[in-house]
């Protein structure tokens, strides 16, 4: 296992990029729907369908999958030897963004659920705010993983 996963590393990292650039945008957009929904859409109207639409697909069609897909891959990267030194802490400090990424993804995920059955009670306000927190976890990854400073 481990000569096949040092051979497939670049292919591995290139996918794992592409699934985690993919999971990031639904990651930022679907927040910025939900401000729109929020603030300008009445419930039960042909626009609040269409929101609900739109919100659906990019969660199960373009998020789910680029989510499962960072993981699957990023779980191979961290198992290719001599990839990750599990006696730094950059590992353990990306890993807290990465739980946050995927708590947020499901908190996202309830709060599409409360779209569909009319009973959003967060305001577009409390949407904007949430929406940055993708951008924080996402410092917290690249700042462990590229400078390394732990």
């Amino acid at each position: 296992m481990s000569e096949f996963l040092i051979a497939a590393y670049p292919w591995v990292k290139s996918l794992h990029v592409i699934s985690v650039v993919a999971w990031m945008a639904g990651l930022f957009y679907l927040p910025r729907l939900f401000v729109y929904h929020a603030e300008s859409v009445r419930a039960g109207s042909e626009t609040d369908l269409l929101f609900q639409t739109m919100e659906w697909k990019l969660l199960r069609v373009i998020m789910n999958p680029a989510m499962v897909a960072t993981w699957v891959f990023g779980i191979l990267l961290a198992l290719t030897p001599g990839i990750v030194d599990w006696g730094a802490v950059w590992p353990y400090s990306k890993a807290v963004g990465i739980v946050g990424l995927t708590w947020f993804h499901h908190w996202l995920a309830r709060r599409r659920k409360e779209f569909a059955s009319g009973q959003n009670t967060r305001s577009g306000r409390q949407y904007r705010v949430m929406n940055e927190f993708p951008t924080l976890m996402l410092v917290v990854i690249v700042i462990s993983v590229i400078a390394r400073p732990f």
